[in-house]
C-alpha cells in the first residue's frame, strides 16, 4: 500500500512530463511551420502559467459548480463527526466539509494538498447510505487526500485544460494566418493540423487512466482506514441501483467524484473517469481478508 502511495505521488511527475512533452511538441510543431524558434519557449511557458492558474482555480470550480455549501458541526453533525474521525484516524488535518442540495448520491474531495483540502457529499448519498456505508463513502474519498491523489488530479486538470486551449489557438494560427508567414510544405501542415486536433484527445486518455487507478486505490486505502470492505462495498451496490446524473453537471470536474456524475450514456460510460462498479465492487469483496 505505502509503495502504491509513493508510487501515485511519482505519478505528478509522470503526468507532468507527458504533459509537457505534448505542449512542447504543439510549440515545436508551429516553430517549425513559422520559421520562428522563439514560438517554443512561449508557448510552453504560457501553457504552463493557464495550468498553474487552473490547478489553484480548480477546487473553487468544484464548488460553485455543484453548488456547495461549507458546514460545521452543528448543522450536520453524522456526516462531520464521520470525516473528524477518519482524519484523526488517519493523521490528516481536518478537511472542510461540504453538502451538496442534489438527490443523486455522490461525493467529492479536492484541494492542493492535505492543508488545503475539503470533503463534500450530495443530500441524496447522506439519505440512502447506513453510518457503515456513508464511513466507506468518506474514507475513500479521505484516502484521495492521503494519497495526494487530488494533487495529481489538480495538475492533469489543469494540463488537459491547458493543451485544449492551445490546440485551439495552434489551430486558429494555422487556419488563420497569412499564407506569406508560412513555408512549409502541405504535408507536413496537414500532418500538423491532425497531430493538435488529436493532442487534446490523447491527454484526456492520460487523464483518464491516472484516474482509474487512483479509485482503485482509493477504495483500498478506505477499506484499510475501516477494516470494514464491506462497508464501501455495500455503498458501492446502492449508487448502482441508484444511478442518477447530478443536477449541476460539468465534465471538467466528473473526475473528482467517487462515482460518475455524467448522465450515462454510451459514449460517457466508454471514456469515463470512473471504473466500473462492478469491477470496484469485485476487487474489494476479494481481498477482503487482505484488508
Amino acid at each position: 500500500m505505502y509503495n502504491a502511495i509513493a508510487a501515485n505521488k511519482r505519478n505528478t511527475v509522470i503526468i507532468m512530463t507527458v504533459f509537457v512533452g505534448i505542449i512542447g511538441g504543439i510549440g515545436y510543431l508551429l516553430s517549425s511551420i513559422y520559421g520562428n524558434s522563439s514560438i517554443t519557449p512561449w508557448i510552453v511557458g504560457g501553457a504552463l502559467f493557464y495550468a498553474l492558474i487552473q490547478y489553484f482555480l480548480a477546487s473553487k470550480l468544484a464548488v460553485m459548480s455543484t453548488g456547495a455549501q461549507e458546514i460545521e458541526k452543528s448543522d450536520n453533525p453524522r456526516m462531520y463527526r464521520i470525516v473528524e474521525n477518519l482524519a484523526i484516524t488517519e493523521g490528516l488535518p481536518m478537511p472542510k466539509v461540504y453538502i451538496i442540495d442534489d438527490p443523486a448520491p455522490n461525493a467529492f474531495a479536492t484541494g492542493r494538498d492535505p492543508q488545503h483540502a475539503l470533503v463534500a457529499a450530495t443530500t441524496g448519498l447522506l439519505d440512502i447510505m447506513n453510518d457503515q456505508e456513508l464511513e466507506g463513502v468518506l474514507a475513500h474519498e479521505m484516502a484521495h487526500i492521503k494519497n495526494y491523489d487530488i494533487r495529481v488530479s489538480m495538475i492533469a486538470f489543469g494540463l488537459v485544460s491547458a493543451i485544449g486551449a492551445l490546440s485551439d489557438l495552434a489551430l486558429r494560427m494555422m487556419f488563420f494566418s497569412n499564407d506569406r508567414d508560412r513555408n512549409v510544405h502541405p504535408v507536413v501542415l496537414i500532418i500538423g493540423i491532425i497531430l493538435v486536433i488529436l493532442a487534446p484527445f490523447a491527454a484526456f486518455l492520460v487523464q483518464m487512466a491516472v484516474s482509474r487507478q487512483r479509485e482503485y486505490l482509493a477504495d483500498a486505502t478506505g477499506a484499510m482506514t475501516t477494516r470494514h470492505p464491506e462497508g464501501l462495498a455495500s455503498a458501492l451496490e446502492k449508487l448502482r441501483d441508484h444511478t442518477q446524473p447530478m443536477r449541476n453537471q460539468n465534465t471538467a470536474t466528473a473526475h473528482l467524484f467517487f462515482n460518475n456524475p455524467l448522465k450515462s450514456g454510451f459514449l460517457s460510460n466508454m471514456f469515463s473517469t470512473h471504473p466500473p462498479l462492478e469491477d470496484r465492487i469485485a476487487r474489494l469483496r476479494k481481498n477482503a481478508d487482505k484488508f
